[in-house]
C-alpha cells in the first residue's frame, strides 16, 4: 500500500509547479521570438533576392539562427512564404470582408478601403511582396495558387459584394461591373507596378488616380 506524501513533500511539489510553468512559458516565448525573426528575415531575403534565388541558409543567417531551427517551424521555403503572406498581406484584404454595412454611400466605403490599401501597400514591403508574386508566380504555380486562394479570391468577393450593393442602391449604373470586380481594384494594381518600374521617371499620385477612377464608375462628386 502506497504511503501518502508528507506535507513537506507536497509543499515542495507544489512550489515546483509554478517554476515549471514559468520555464515552459519562457521556452514558448523564445520559440515565438525565433519564429518571428525567421519570418522577418525571410521577408527581407525574398524581397532582396526573389523567391527562386532565396536560400534557407541565407534566411537562417539573417535571422541569427541555425538552419535546423527553421525546420522546427516550417517544412520548406514554400510554407515559409505562405506564412509570410498570411501575416503581412491577408489581414489587409480581410478588412474588406469585415467592413460594416455602409451608413453612407457605397463609394465612401470603397474609397476608404482602397485609400487605406494604397497607404499600406504602395511603397511598402507589402507592395514588394505583391510585385514578387506577379514576377515569379508563373514559374511557381503553387505559390500563385495559394496567393489566389488567400488574397485575390477574398478581395474579389468583397469588391463584388460592394458593387452589387451599389447597383441595388442605384449608385452604379453599369450592372456588368459586378462581373468584373477586377476593374474596381485596377488602380491599386497599376500603382503597385508603377511604383517599382516608373516612379523615378513619373511619380504617380495613386490617391488622385483612385478618385478619377471612382468618378468614372460612380459619377463625379457634386460640390456645393
Amino acid at each position: 500500500m502506497m504511503k501518502k506524501p508528507t506535507r513537506a513533500a507536497a509543499a515542495k511539489a507544489a512550489s515546483q509547479k509554478p517554476e515549471a510553468i514559468s520555464q515552459a512559458s519562457n521556452r514558448a516565448t523564445r520559440a515565438a521570438e525565433r519564429r518571428d525573426a525567421i519570418v522577418e528575415a525571410a521577408m527581407e531575403e525574398f524581397i532582396a533576392r526573389g523567391f527562386a534565388a532565396t536560400r534557407l541558409d541565407d534566411i537562417a543567417k539573417r535571422a541569427g539562427v541555425a538552419k535546423g531551427t527553421i525546420y522546427l517551424h516550417f517544412k520548406d521555403k514554400e510554407s515559409m512564404f505562405e506564412e509570410l503572406v498570411r501575416i503581412v498581406i491577408v489581414p489587409v484584404v480581410a478588412r474588406l470582408t469585415a467592413l460594416p454595412p455602409p451608413t453612407g454611400s457605397v463609394r465612401d466605403l470603397i474609397e476608404m478601403f482602397a485609400g487605406n490599401f494604397i497607404k499600406e501597400v504602395i511603397g511598402t514591403k507589402r507592395g514588394d511582396l505583391v510585385r514578387l508574386i506577379m514576377a515569379e508566380g508563373p514559374r511557381f504555380p503553387a505559390v500563385a495558387d495559394f496567393y489566389y486562394r488567400e488574397v485575390v479570391s477574398r478581395g474579389m468577393a468583397g469588391m463584388r459584394a460592394l458593387i452589387e450593393l451599389g447597383i441595388a442602391r442605384g449608385e452604379i449604373r453599369e450592372k456588368d461591373l459586378a462581373r468584373y470586380p477586377q476593374i474596381l481594384v485596377a488602380p491599386a494594381m497599376i500603382a503597385v507596378i508603377w511604383q517599382s518600374l516608373f516612379a523615378r521617371h513619373a511619380p504617380l499620385d495613386a490617391q488622385d488616380m483612385l478618385r478619377v477612377h471612382l468618378d468614372l464608375i460612380f459619377g463625379e462628386r457634386r460640390t456645393t
